[in-house]
């Protein structure tokens, strides 16, 4: 697995995604999918945040979108991001990105970024490889 260093990312237009409610089914597949999470607010500025609780609930779920915008899309929102990623053979399970995101607050905390509550990973297919991206917007 090929894994970036924490970047600030200027994300310059939103990223649309229709919502679904199978989250497990869409995982199996090898399509694009962002999933939001709120991070627990006792964990999302500690240099040292305790795994078990570091997130929250999971907010949205959603597959690629062909069109730009439509009613009931959720998206990532253009904006100020901290941004990690892991390239490899498969896709990676919770446990794995879990640890990504907490490694990217601890990069993000020591670099003096104020990390916002919500938590974005993304899963794709590209270049024949699987990547997981993690961002996570800074607050100003």
């Amino acid at each position: 697995m090929e894994k970036t260093l924490l970047l600030n990312l200027d994300l310059r237009k939103p990223l649309f995604y229709e919502k679904t409610d199978k989250k497990d089914d869409v995982l199996m597949q090898e399509q694009e999918i962002l999933l939001c999470f709120e991070v627990n607010l006792k964990e999302s500025c500690n240099f040292e945040p305790k795994r078990e609780n570091f997130l929250g609930k999971l907010v949205s779920t959603g597959v690629k979108s062909s069109c730009n915008t439509a009613s009931g899309d959720i998206c990532l929102p253009a904006g100020h991001y901290l941004f990690t990623q892991c390239r490899g053979s498969k896709r990676l399970d919770q446990d794995e990105w879990l640890d990504m995101a907490i490694e990217q607050q601890k990069d993000g905390l020591w670099e003096r970024n104020r990390p916002g509550n919500m938590l974005f990973v993304r899963f794709l297919y590209e270049d024949e490889a699987f990547v997981t991206q993690i961002f996570r917007p800074v607050e100003k």
